[in-house]
């Protein structure tokens, strides 16, 4: 028999958004979180450059400005109640997290410090606006820290190293989870009146990834593979600063601080791009625009990377050339010193994984898979939307990348994951414990655990004949190459063969290992399922809308196409094919017109 726990809350996912959601249910319910990872190992420590809020510290500034700017970043495929109500809670999300001991960077004057960010701007003059508040360049990292450390206070009961395998649904409500203790190898069951899912994205089903190893997609996955749909998968955001070869993020915010793109014939190229935001523009577009200099030939040596300048003597340089000035309207001029100290493990990385000195060399970069527009669908409460008509499962939430509000759309704005996690995060945790606090608890089947060991035994029941590993390299090769930047019919379609070609060979994989003591091999294995599901979900989604918006640039539909398209897609898993529907846009103030920076 599986081990049995019971509470109101269970938070699955020990990320920014997790820990958000447990902090605030807990202050009514009794909370659990079960995370795969310790919470402060979670990806959320890789955001670096700062979270979105329109504090006006050091400029003019407005939420409703916040509000355009990602609506517009989003290809107008956000859904613009959900973006108000998120841009204008972000200013007191970050006074929260200030008063809960977050150590942000601060102005002389004591004032949480502010820099810009890619497609964040002064909707008067359409320069580019201070709104990213940062602590240095680990600003992911110091909300983990004093989320944890506010959850240990509230006394919110851990189960680190648990691997949520199934969602139990009872009745069509929301029951509980089933989880793997990595340790021992035994199954427990969590008995709850409400569950939310915080589990991250799925960025490792591409080969070059910002994303770290644990963000293979388990709760997209554990959640279709009980009938519930995803929403927008087919938009998956391509940071285009990733170091060389490793994917390792270069945060927008080097750019922030004055860092200048460069091919090879030494040309600032996003110039002809943007040619008034420059550098700073919208991620998707200065991916595409790598893409385009790449198959110009501009491209680093030919080999599809650019460099990024943070050199006192370029950074001044063009400060100087764009009239950029400091808050008081001094020259806008950088030393060596200040640069490393806004910077520092940007630094590191790079003088670690490449011998390059910021200071004083240029930073060879491509573009790297890094951010899930998609995943499972939800209301601005985290409420989990299981049809076209935004019905909802009772009992059942999810917040931060794992979800789709839709606040980010077509492409992600910058910072505003950030954002995302903990506005969504803190409504999600509320909500599901007003709803707990309201509900009974439901009676579970008689062994709730027998989903989890038909997986388990699948997985060892194997020929042999294929390895997981091997696998894994054939699918993020195929989902780089051809669901990657651009995309065209003909690569979408040998993508959809290939995942599902790769899907029947995954029937073949055979654990060997018998042990149950952290058995990785089965969790790895288990993990490759998941992302060969995310892949197909992905890839036939991309191939089913034929127009390019955002993250999904197609060379053979280059045009955005609102009269058929604008429309967020939904997708069931349905047996080995995917079937899609769809659902509107919400649009209140803003009518969709042609992006320009």
């Amino acid at each position: 028999m599986a081990n049995m726990h019971q509470f109101d809350v269970v938070v699955v996912g020990g990320g920014g958004a997790g820990l958000m959601a447990a902090m605030n249910a807990s202050k009514t319910a009794k909370t659990a979180v079960i995370s795969k990872l310790y919470p402060v190992r979670s990806h959320t420590g890789a955001a670096q450059g700062g979270i979105g809020a329109a504090l006006g510290n050091l400029e003019e500034d407005s939420p409703d400005w916040h509000t355009f700017d990602t609506v517009k970043g989003s290809d107008y495929l956000g859904d613009q109640d959900a973006i108000e109500f998120m841009c204008h809670e972000a200013v007191g999300a970050v006074y929260d997290l200030e008063h809960s001991g977050l150590p942000f960077s601060r102005t002389k004057d004591g004032r949480i410090a502010q820099r810009p960010f890619g497609g964040h701007t002064n909707n008067v003059t359409g320069k580019p606006v201070r709104r990213a508040a940062y602590a240095a360049d680990r600003t992911g990292h110091m909300i983990l820290q004093t989320l944890y450390q506010q959850c240990i206070k509230n006394n919110i009961l851990f189960y680190d190293e648990f691997q949520v395998m199934d969602l139990l649904v009872v009745d069509g409500k929301a029951a509980g989870v089933v989880a793997v203790e990595l340790a021992t190898g035994e199954l427990h069951v969590f008995h709850s009146k409400a569950v939310i899912f915080a589990t991250g994205g799925h960025g490792r089903i591409w080969e070059i990834t910002s994303n770290a190893y644990a963000y293979t997609g388990d709760g997209c996955a554990v959640v279709a593979r009980r009938g519930l749909p995803l929403e927008d998968m087919e938009f998956f955001q391509f940071h285009p600063t990733g170091i060389f070869k490793l994917g390792i993020l270069i945060t927008e915010a080097v750019r922030g601080e004055g860092g200048i793109l460069f091919n090879s014939k030494g040309e600032r190229f996003m110039l002809k791009y943007a040619p008034h935001i420059k550098d700073l523009a919208s991620r998707d577009v200065i991916s595409r625009a790598m893409y385009l200099e790449t198959r110009a030939g501009n491209d680093i040596n030919h080999q599809r990377f650019f460099y990024l300048d943070t050199t006192p003597e370029t950074v001044n340089k063009y400060a100087e050339i764009d009239g950029r000035t400091r808050p008081d309207g001094t020259p806008y001029r950088v030393t060596a010193e200040e640069i490393m100290a806004k910077i520092p493990d940007i630094a590191d990385f790079c003088q670690t994984y490449l011998g390059v000195d910021p200071a004083t060399q240029p930073i060879p970069v491509q573009p790297t898979a890094h951010y899930a527009m998609g995943g499972i669908p939800t209301n601005k409460l985290g409420q989990v939307v299981i049809d076209e008509k935004n019905s909802v499962m009772p009992g059942l939430f999810a917040a931060g990348e794992v979800a789709c509000v839709s606040v980010h759309g077509a492409n992600r704005l910058g910072t505003n994951s950030l954002v995302d996690l903990i506005v969504f995060g803190k409504h999600s945790g509320l909500a599901a414990a007003e709803y707990a606090n309201g509900a009974d608890f439901t009676t579970l089947p008689d062994d709730p655990t027998d989903f989890v060991r038909e997986q388990i035994s699948v997985l060892r029941q194997g020929t042999g004949k294929e390895g997981f590993a091997h696998l894994g390299r054939e699918l993020r090769s195929e989902m780089f190459d051809n669901v990657g930047i651009f995309r065209t019919q003909e690569s979408l379609e040998h993508a959809v063969a290939k995942v599902q070609e790769l899907r029947e060979r995954f029937k073949q994989v055979k654990v060997v290992d018998t042990g149950k003591v952290y058995n990785m091999e089965m969790m790895q294995a288990w993990e490759l399922g998941n992302m060969l599901d995310l892949a197909l979900f992905t890839a036939q989604s991309a191939l089913a809308r034929t127009e390019s918006r955002g993250a999904h640039a197609r060379d053979d539909f280059p045009a955005r196409d609102d009269v058929n398209w604008l429309k967020h897609t939904l997708a069931w898993m349905d047996g080995d094919q995917i079937s899609l529907r769809y659902k509107p846009v919400v649009i209140t103030k803003f009518t969709p017109k042609e992006r320009t920076y």
